[in-house]
């Protein structure tokens, strides 16, 4: 006689690597390494000190 198969147990494992590809593709399309993401932060930065520099004191 053949083992039972539980059929649940396949159905979640193909929805995770389903799951997990689509999340891979997402991160190529939209991912920014966090180099990037720290130049962005600094250049803000910059630019938000050089605003505040010229602010005028009333």
């Amino acid at each position: 006689m053949a083992e039972p198969v539980n059929l649940n147990r396949y159905r979640k494992a193909r929805a995770r690597v389903e799951k997990k590809a689509r999340a891979d593709e997402n991160a190529v399309k939209f991912g920014r390494s966090k180099a990037e993401k720290e130049l962005d932060k600094a250049r803000a930065d910059k630019a938000r000190g050089a605003v505040d520099q010229h602010k005028r004191d009333e």
